[in-house]
């Protein structure tokens, strides 16, 4: 198993995330060399070293799905604007709309979950695993990997790709940097579903009348 001053070199010389570095030098018999070349292989060094860099041009993609029942806009990042007019990063903008419209995330990354929303989710998960008899230090172990699961099923940057899912969105986006050449970021997003909330809504106003006309 490789040490933290593996990881720590590693990480210093490519840029890479601490996971991946794990997984390099996981997949490179812990030989720190092997996984930079192992990581280039896979464009994240590269990609990793592009992130720090602004990305203040790019498009504005819409998709509409199912006749028009499903709208998405999203907002992808890079750092020229020749680079915002290639077709490539246009139609990486395009489907990530169209994953979005399939996959239906709550956020772009994880840092951008509230905080209450995950304390929420994480009750839940400790409620559920305490209820499944599990011993202390196992139920603590388990409910990491819930979270961590539960990130998948909520931040974008997280879920598995659409149309490959032996890769994240994650991925996608570093591979499409090492091969663009620039940074690129997935900023934001909207999506829309017809008549989403309409119900509810109404059934509020119901609630509201009837509590005025002294009903409920």
């Amino acid at each position: 198993m490789a040490s933290m001053e593996q990881i720590k070199e590693l990480r210093e010389r490519t840029g890479a995330g601490m996971l991946d570095c794990k997984k390099a030098l996981s997949e490179s018999g812990d030989d720190v060399q092997k996984a930079i070349d192992w990581l280039r292989a896979k464009g994240i060094a590269s990609a990793a070293k592009k992130s720090g860099r602004a990305a203040a041009e790019g498009v504005v993609e819409c998709y509409i799905h199912a006749g028009g029942k499903i709208g998405v806009m999203v907002e992808l990042n890079c750092e020229t604007d020749f680079v915002a007019m290639n077709e490539n990063f246009k139609g990486l903008a395009r489907e990530i709309a169209m994953h979005v419209a399939a996959s239906s995330p709550e956020y772009v990354r994880r840092e951008e979950v509230p905080a209450a929303a995950f304390e929420r989710e994480k009750a839940i998960q400790i409620e559920k695993t305490m209820a499944e008899g599990k011993p202390q230090a196992i139920a603590e172990k388990i409910v990491i990997g819930r979270m961590s699961k539960w990130y998948e099923d909520v931040c974008l940057l997280d879920q598995r790709w659409f149309k490959d899912d032996s890769k994240t969105v994650d991925q996608v986006v570093k591979e499409a940097t090492s091969t663009i050449g620039e940074n690129i970021q997935v900023r934001r997003f909207s999506r829309f579903v017809m008549g989403e909330g309409l119900q509810k809504k109404a059934d509020d106003f119901a609630a509201e009348v009837a509590k005025q006309a002294g009903l409920a």
